[in-house]
């Protein structure tokens, strides 16, 4: 175990290995005192990163038994956004770039359908801040602004599906159609993106006002 790591660490790396672990079996293999790993215990159930299971004994009480919780198994690397780039691109070899452009306007599709049924009978100003709130509930940490009247800015500071739009720019153009259709705006037009090296991805949203209602 590397010992650069902090104590907290280091339980959530045995507990990813061991699968479940006592008191007793962590303070051995960490060398420390149970009541001190009962304090970072607490702690990391304090934060939902730790399940807490009781195991009937023949005598006495009960013994707990820790283990990740589905939040703790985030904290460890992922790699799935390298192999839906290498998919992608083994797709594309195997049947050029047009199986690229239909499954990212599948993947567009289903969006907009999904985004739609929030809009029914919104203002312009209303769809901006649920199209905002739908984007942040992804992790896109997106902010609006209001310009005039009939025009906004939407400003993403982050991007899940960077290492995708990196490689293949159809995505992004996808998404901003998208957000034209499920806003029934006029225009909307992304004035700087990530995927082209720009610190986020800001766009430029205007409405007619006679559309400006979406029933």
């Amino acid at each position: 175990m590397d010992s650069r790591l902090s104590t907290k660490d280091k339980i959530l790396e045995l507990l990813k290995k061991e699968k479940s672990m006592t008191v007793s079996q962590l303070s051995k293999r960490l060398g420390i005192t149970e009541m001190a790993v009962r304090k970072h215990l607490n702690m990391l159930e304090r934060d939902s990163l730790l399940t807490v299971s009781e195991v009937k004994q023949p005598m006495g009480r009960p013994l707990q038994v820790f283990a990740l919780s589905s939040k703790a198994d985030e904290l460890f690397p992922k790699n799935y956004e390298n192999m839906t780039v290498e998919f992608l691109h083994d797709l594309k070899e195997l049947h050029g770039e047009d199986i690229i452009d239909y499954l990212l306007e599948k993947r567009s599709e289903r969006q907009k359908n999904s985004y739609l049924p929030n809009m029914h009978g919104k203002t312009a100003a209303e769809k901006i801040e649920k199209l905002t709130e739908i984007q942040n509930g992804k992790g896109y940490m997106a902010d609006v602004t209001k310009i005039d009247d009939d025009t906004y800015e939407i400003v993403e500071h982050n991007c899940p599906i960077f290492a995708v739009a990196k490689k293949f720019k159809k995505a992004c153009a996808c998404e901003t159609e998208m957000f034209k259709k499920v806003l029934g705006a006029d225009q909307v037009e992304r004035m700087t993106c990530r995927a082209d090296n720009g610190d986020h991805c800001r766009f430029f949203v205007k409405f007619n006002k006679k559309k400006s209602l979406n029933v």
